[in-house]
């Protein structure tokens, strides 16, 4: 049967999930999981709430989510083992490196791919798959027609939100917080922009990236044949109630093969939600998906009570037990207890005494046993055996049953033996680079001017498609000593897979030999067109493990994450070449919302209550990307940039004039003192939190 997975972002919501009938909770510890707002676990709280959970046949995965810095993957790891240690069923996890590291250390803890990794695609599954992870977190923005088509192909597991907040953009791919307020969302300190006003058509009252929750609720069947292994509920952030209500309503519908009541739907909404719900992206229809939380839909504090008061007053959750008692003449009354899973307790009572009256009767016995009240325990067989004649005090047989339930408990709570390795080794650092490379990136046709190609750069970055289909606009770099490479768009559907094929096919045919990577779902394209891999930012590059384990997959190149400081890349080991990107306006957000609605131009703008404004571009796929009100620019900080061991330094064009481009680049090469009007040092001097 399909797994429901619940929220449980404090100990009380761990209650409220597992007594509403969650088969699995997910959970964070410190600082290292994608929801480091809500409440999460100390160490003693954990072992307690794991506990609550193996005892009543729940399972527990801990989110270890974030990118990590190469201080942190040891504390991390340790994290880790302290979660397998203490019976925990999974891990989720985003970094790279991070996983590396814990299948090293701990080689039987299963290991779930984050949605923070972007998977949206066949190839993204099994590329984790070839990492050794047991279950892909698919991104919130599939239909169900590519669901089934990844699900049914797939060789590990698929888990699909089924309900909860959509974010605007990809999930592991949103930039915004951390770029605006230094509060990065892939390191669990989102502070949700896209809930903020933005003026787009001129009015600043406008939501344009605020989108209603998601419900599945009335799908779930379509799920369940789609071979979907779990359904996520999204909420950690949210109150214990909310998770009371949400997973109950979800567990009943599809423990009892049903949609959920008229009734049963209006109590999701007024549990939360933000002007109804959608199920835009499911369907594969992105109209009306848009939605704020408005006055009248705040918090309804009765059916918040009603719902605490169920899962606060008793045990809701009950695992079926067998019983068998044996109560014979000179011998320690005996009882034995085992579940379906394979767990047996042995307790013993006291010798009983020769009966005075009528003696221990067996229908007395079963009837004292069966007595499973107040515990995580139901009684599915009770079967008892007692010689003519003898005695036993009720407080005796009860006494023998508690010790025979706490027996069953500690075996069942008892964690599985796994064993433990070690860290891996750190790679080894290459040799400092004396001169790096300078990389040019464009964007659009207009920029690949002949004016740009006389600045030489050393490698030049192009669109796919573009430089597919007008392969003579690079001829004059290349003819330079520039290497064109392929840029691959971020996101790419099982569906557009072909198109983007035939367009590396048809480059290497004509001599190209690499391609910018920026989602592991796009190795497989790259390889079977028999090029060579460079990563993009979008496989956020955040350690040195992350490094490594892109070398051993086969890349030329990485790019470090711009949520970076300069120092901390510095600092990283570098086994392969590793780029940054030092001046352009960097990307925020890609989203499968189209914001551009004017088919006569690809680009729009995005004002925020400041004053910003940021430019929107449509993007392959007719997807939406947000970029940077401000520049980046690190010209003048050259010193820097080459204490950073970097091997390419690169500038990214986005809605420069072909103009812009030189006067840019003839800045960068020390040909010219231009410097933007506004412009912004990023995150390499100031870091995220």
């Amino acid at each position: 049967m399909i797994e429901l997975l619940a929220p449980a972002g404090s100990p009380e919501a761990v209650i409220a999930a597992v007594q509403n009938g969650a088969d699995a909770v997910y959970l964070g510890m410190g600082n290292f999981n994608a929801r480091r707002g809500a409440r999460n676990f100390t160490d003693e709280e954990f072992e307690k709430a794991v506990r609550y959970c193996r005892i009543r046949g729940c399972k527990v995965y801990v989110t270890l989510n974030t990118l990590i810095n190469d201080r942190e993957i040891e504390p991390a790891v340790m994290a880790a083992k302290l979660a397998s240690d203490l019976g925990a069923d999974g891990i989720i996890i985003q970094d790279l490196g991070l996983i590396k590291a814990i299948r090293s250390a701990l080689p039987d803890i299963p290991l779930h791919a984050s949605t923070q990794m972007s998977i949206h695609n066949l190839a993204g599954v099994q590329a984790a798959a070839e990492m050794g992870l047991t279950r892909a977190v698919l991104a919130r923005e599939l239909s169900l027609d590519q669901i089934k088509f990844i699900t049914r192909h797939a060789t590990i597991e698929t888990e699909v939100f089924c309900h909860g907040a959509l974010c605007f953009c990809y999930s592991g791919q949103c930039y915004m917080s951390a770029l605006i307020g230094r509060r990065s969302g892939n390191r669990g300190m989102c502070a949700q922009p896209c809930r903020m006003e933005y003026s787009l058509t001129g009015t600043m009252n406008e939501h344009p990236l605020s989108l209603k929750d998601s419900c599945l609720a009335d799908r779930l069947q379509e799920l369940e044949s789609a071979g979907v292994s779990c359904l996520k509920i999204e909420g950690r952030m949210k109150r214990p109630e909310y998770t009371a209500i949400v997973t109950g309503i979800y567990s009943k519908a599809l423990k009892e093969h049903r949609k959920p009541t008229a009734e049963e739907m209006e109590l999701l909404q007024r549990a939360f939600s933000r002007q109804g719900f959608t199920q835009g992206y499911f369907d594969g229809d992105k109209k009306d998906m848009f939605g704020v939380r408005s006055e009248s839909e705040k918090t309804d504090e009765a059916i918040f009570t009603t719902a605490r008061k169920a899962y606060a007053d008793g045990e809701l959750r009950r695992v079926p037990v067998h019983f068998y008692t044996l109560v014979q003449k000179g011998e320690p009354a005996k009882a034995i207890a085992f579940d379906n899973d394979g767990n047996r307790a042995v307790a013993f009572g006291p010798v009983p005494e020769r009966a005075k009256r009528q003696g221990l009767t067996e229908g007395y016995l079963k009837e004292q046993m069966f007595k499973t009240g107040g515990t995580p325990y139901t009684c599915v067989e009770n079967q008892a055996k007692a010689e003519p004649g003898l005695f036993l005090p009720a407080a005796e047989i009860n006494d023998l049953r508690r010790k025979l339930i706490s027996e069953l408990s500690e075996s069942r709570a008892l964690p599985p033996t796994r064993r433990v390795g070690r860290l891996p080794a750190m790679p080894k650092n290459r040799d400092p680079i004396a001169d790096p490379k300078i990389i040019f990136q464009i964007r659009s046709e207009e920029q690949l001017t002949p004016e740009l190609a006389e600045l030489k750069p050393d490698y030049l970055y192009v669109p796919a498609l573009l430089m597919a289909s007008k392969p003579e606009l690079v001829l004059p770099f290349a003819e330079k000593g520039a290497v064109p490479v392929a840029v691959l768009p971020r996101i790419i559907s099982d569906q557009e897979s072909p198109r983007v094929f035939d367009a590396l096919q048809k480059l290497h045919d004509e001599g190209v030999q690499e391609a910018l990577v920026g989602n592991l779902g796009h190795i497989f394209l790259v390889n079977r067109a028999g090029m060579k891999m460079r990563g993009d930012f979008g496989l956020n590059v955040f350690n040195s493990l992350s490094l490594e384990r892109l070398r051993e997959a086969g890349f030329l190149s990485a790019t470090a994450s711009f949520e970076l400081r300069l120092s901390q890349i510095r600092d990283m080991l570098k086994p392969m070449d590793t780029e940054i990107i030092i001046y352009g306006r960097l990307p925020l957000m890609i989203s499968e919302q189209n914001l551009v609605k004017t088919t006569v131009q690809d680009t729009a703008q995005l004002a925020d209550r400041m004053g910003s404004v940021f430019p929107v571009a449509r993007d392959f796929g007719d997807r939406s990307v947000i970029y940077n009100a401000h520049k980046l620019y690190l010209a003048d900080k050259k010193e820097d940039l080459y204490a950073t061991g970097a091997w390419g330094l690169r500038l990214l064009f986005t809605n420069e004039s072909g103009r812009e481009c030189v006067e840019v680049a003839k800045g960068h090469l020390g040909l010219s003192d231009y410097r933007p009007n506004v412009l912004t040092r990023g995150l390499y001097y100031r870091g995220v939190e």
